[in-house]
């Protein structure tokens, strides 16, 4: 029995660079199959968690905290984290709907959202800028150009609108999103309480 892991992502996240660089480790020996899940995260918070952005507006003293702790997680995962960049808070669209031309092919999808982590939290390149989102994919073997040219159509549009509304009618409020079945847990930390579950199931346990 192979146990699937909806994992809604967006790129803009430095949390979900985290989990997408943990969630493999974590799930190490168990019968687990990540499937990558595109969303907007900005249109999540919009319906359902708007105190994101009064949080921001306010400079909260945790939002402040939070960047400390992300630097240590970071260093803990071995993965660099060069945040906030001149470019954050990240127009995520563009990128995201380039991740949804890729999501039915699950493996180019990854390759490509590890290079789009990669350049935006370690590089601080702006993935919002169409050259540069094209020249990430190029780098990881895409053809960039015609990535680009389709997040700009209307299939890309709407598979991420899809995705996004699934999400939040899941119980989804930010971003990562993880479920298995319909058990949401969320964020970088909560990934030793996925992997519980996991093995729980895996072992026969019910959910």
């Amino acid at each position: 029995m192979t146990i699937d892991i909806d994992f809604y992502f967006d790129l803009s996240s430095p949390w979900t660079r985290l989990a997408f660089h943990n969630v493999g480790p974590v799930l190490a020996g168990l019968p687990a199959r990540v499937i990558w899940r595109p969303f907007l995260v900005g249109g999540v918070f919009n319906a359902v968690n708007p105190a994101v952005y009064e949080a921001r507006a306010a400079g909260s003293k945790r939002l402040a905290q939070s960047f400390t702790w992300l630097q240590e997680w970071a260093e803990l995962a071995g993965v660099a984290m060069h945040f906030p960049s001149p470019h954050h808070p990240l127009k995520s669209v563009l990128p995201m709907r380039a991740c949804c031309v890729l999501e039915d092919d699950q493996p180019k999808l990854a390759r490509f959202a590890g290079a789009a982590f990669e350049a935006y939290f370690n590089h601080q390149r702006n993935l919002d800028d169409p050259a540069v989102l094209a020249a990430v994919a190029d780098e990881c073997g895409l053809d960039g150009a015609a990535l680009v040219r389709a997040a700009g159509e209307q299939p890309a549009k709407d598979r991420l609108r899809a995705n996004t509304e699934a999400a939040i009618a899941r119980g989804a409020f930010g971003s990562p999103s993880l479920f298995v079945g319909e058990h949401l847990y969320f964020g970088n930390d909560q990934l030793p309480l996925l992997r519980q579950r996991v093995a729980r199931l895996a072992a026969g346990g019910g959910q």
